[in-house]
């Protein structure tokens, strides 16, 4: 794995977004930056080709457009150019497996927006073996953000190992010096909603029992980044609706999905899903066992 940042660019503006959302991320890292735009068309270079009959010239300009712009914000950024002659998402596959981030733009919240490159980043997001990065068109970047802007909220389901999970959100949360919002959504079972067991007492008992589950699964983080202030948060709803509304003024939405072990076509879970398409902030789907 290279020590990158990669950022996919199809030269719309949610990419742009996502471009200079990605400097951002590289620079508080201390990475260099990946500026790739993928075009099965690109032809062999050829030296001295003027830019009328050069038929990557529109690609070139994508990319060095963007890279202009990222260096005026970030002068000491170290940023690479990747032109790559393949269609999008094995490029972008590809470079997922050798960056620590990658990082596309992202359209719409509605159950019909498509995001980078229409559905290819869905794809992308359910495949990829690192981390993948939603942005929107609009996302604030500064080279100097404000102190304490936002929390960086983490989505944990308590089912099986998340530990990638935690780290990444933990060391976000860390790097973007801001709290770290923990939150477990969990629907109320059928048999709380009888007459006999639909009180507060059932509710603060089920309530109870996640949240000790929660804190010993946030203990050895909270131990490790003792610098983080982590606020837990259990809620009595669908996991999905609890994210997102958790995220609604959040910094970045932190969330988990199971990586693929079998040759299924290539999902997210609801949770994922739902974040991908309704939260505002930036979104990162990190894989993990």
């Amino acid at each position: 794995m290279d020590d990158v940042v990669t950022v996919g660019l199809d030269g719309s503006a949610e990419s742009r977004a996502a471009a200079r959302w990605a400097a951002e991320e590289a620079a508080r890292r201390r990475l260099t930056l990946r500026l790739l735009h993928a075009w099965p068309m690109l032809a062999p270079e050829a030296v001295g080709t003027p830019s009328e009959v050069d038929q990557n010239y529109w690609a070139k300009l994508i990319v060095h457009d963007v890279h202009a712009e990222v260096a005026d914000l970030y002068p000491d950024l170290p940023v690479a150019e990747d032109l790559v002659a393949s269609d999008a998402e094995a490029a972008l596959l590809d470079a997922s497996t050798r960056s620590r981030l990658l990082v596309l733009g992202s359209r719409g919240l509605s159950h019909a927006a498509c995001f980078f490159l229409g559905d290819t980043s869905m794809t992308i997001v359910a495949m990829a073996e690192r981390p993948v990065a939603l942005v929107r068109a609009g996302t604030r970047s500064s080279p100097v953000p404000p102190r304490g802007a936002g929390a960086v909220v983490v989505g944990i389901s308590l089912h099986g190992n998340c530990d990638d999970l935690l780290e990444f959100a933990f060391e976000a949360a860390a790097l973007h010096d801001a709290p770290l919002h923990a939150v477990h959504g969990r629907s109320l079972p059928v048999e709380a909603y009888v007459p006999w067991a639909a009180g507060p007492d059932a509710r603060e008992t089920i309530t109870a029992d996640i949240r000790q589950r929660l804190e010993q699964v946030l203990r050895p983080w909270r131990d490790k980044f003792s610098g983080v202030r982590v606020i837990d948060n259990v809620v009595l709803a669908s996991p999905a609706r609890a994210v997102v509304e958790a995220a609604s003024a959040a910094e970045l939405l932190v969330i988990g999905r199971r990586r693929q072990h079998r040759p299924l076509a290539p999902r997210l879970g609801n949770v994922a899903h739902a974040a991908a398409h309704h939260a505002s902030c930036p979104v990162v789907i990190v894989p993990h066992d």
